[in-house]
């Protein structure tokens, strides 16, 4: 049978398959008829350079160890350009590829599709996972060189890409207004779990560690993820008000990691905050099952306010209360799901945790609207047509 298409995936960030979003666009192309080959950074547990998994050509490539300032981003970037750039030229000799699909951050990927598209009329879809110079401001907190750097990358990928893919429709509205794309060529993708991926195991009251409540996260630990407010949050929760029965379980990692250890001692918290780092599926599930709260704890920034996050939706697929901030993206998502605490403020965040963990009906009936939501409106099969239509605008069917 002749294939829809030929594919070539580039992410930078996460490797594969364990970059949620991109695994399931992956996997949904291959299932649809597409020969899809990916290139991603190794990673721990994903360290083989070659791997052909569930009909996906996954090579991967080293990456200098992360780092938290400019010129170290520099570092990596230039690194992993000089790879993908290395395969993509083995993989269009090997298997051949119509489309290129560039997965931010960074926004510099257009500079391996180029060459492509100019001599070879390659396709060039643009899948945009983040702001990037907003990202910067929230990282680094300035607008220098660097910034109007970010600012004229984004702006050129989107001169060259003929399809871009939003995550939500203020990134929608970004590709339009800043990135002069015409409407019709921006298709609003979204980020939930697949329905069938989400088993929902018993809780495991172990994992509450003798005490009567666990609250939990799950997602990264930068600067811009809010992590040293729950920590504070947890600390009101404990220590001011005295509430030695609530556990709280971190599940991630990023270059945050270890300043947020060292941060919960010096709060008194090591007894009350267990991290995990990155944690198998299995377990991630078990500890989302048995929480009684989950928290978003994303700092009130632009970029934040015009991002979703893949957390709210694992939290909403398993019926999970989310207490966030009031973020105008995460608002959409978890609607009734959801309580928003004032404005980057750590004493109102563990507040509403509290709340929470005192009123079980009220989390129950939280949970029950976001399982709802989550089944009927955002899970990935309600985004795969919207893939598939991105897929043949840019090949022209």
């Amino acid at each position: 049978m002749a294939s829809a298409g030929r594919v070539l995936i580039i992410v930078e960030n996460l490797p594969l398959p364990f970059d949620r979003r991109v695994w399931l666009e992956a996997r949904t192309l291959t299932e649809n008829g597409y020969l899809v080959s990916a290139i991603c950074p190794t990673g721990r547990g994903y360290d083989q350079p070659y791997e052909f998994r569930d009909g996906v050509h996954i090579y991967r490539h080293p990456l200098p160890v992360e780092g938290a300032g400019p010129m170290s981003y520099a570092r990596e970037y230039s690194a992993a350009l000089w790879h993908q750039f290395r395969l993509a030229f083995l993989i269009y000799h090997r298997h051949g590829f119509d489309v290129i699909q560039a997965c931010n951050p960074p926004d510099d990927i257009f500079l391996v599709a180029l060459p492509f598209k100019l001599l070879c009329g390659v396709r060039f879809i643009f899948d945009h996972h983040d702001v990037n110079p907003e990202l910067y401001r929230a990282k680094f907190g300035r607008r220098d060189l660097f910034h109007a750097l970010m600012k004229s990358l984004e702006r050129w990928t989107f001169r060259l890409a003929d399809v871009s893919i939003a995550t939500n429709l203020s990134y929608r509205q970004v590709a339009v207004d800043r990135g002069r794309m015409r409407p019709e060529d921006v298709f609003v993708v979204r980020s939930g779990p697949k329905r069938e991926s989400i088993p929902v195991p018993r809780p495991d009251p172990d994992l509450k560690r003798g005490r009567r409540h666990l609250v939990a996260y799950v997602g990264v630990m930068a600067k811009q993820d809010g992590l040293d407010l729950l920590l504070r949050a947890a600390r009101h929760v404990v220590h001011d008000r005295g509430r030695s029965d609530v556990a709280f379980t971190l599940m991630g990692s990023g270059p945050e990691f270890h300043e947020l250890v060292r941060l919960a001692a010096e709060l008194g918290l090591t007894d009350h905050v267990r991290f995990t780092g990155r944690v198998p599926d299995e377990e991630l599930w078990r500890i989302l099952a048995t929480a009684d709260v989950c928290v978003d704890p994303d700092v009130v920034s632009p970029m934040n306010d015009m991002s979703t996050m893949n957390k709210i939706m694992e939290y909403m697929a398993f019926s999970k209360p989310i207490v966030m901030f009031d973020l105008r993206e995460h608002k959409f998502s978890a609607q009734q799901a959801g309580v928003c605490a004032r404005p980057n403020d750590p004493s109102d965040l563990g507040d509403k945790i509290i709340e929470l963990l005192d009123d079980p009906a009220r989390r129950e009936a939280m949970g029950a609207f976001g399982r709802k939501r989550f089944l009927e409106e955002l899970s990935w099969e309600h985004s795969i047509p919207h893939l598939l239509a991105a897929y043949r605008r840019a090949l022209g069917n």
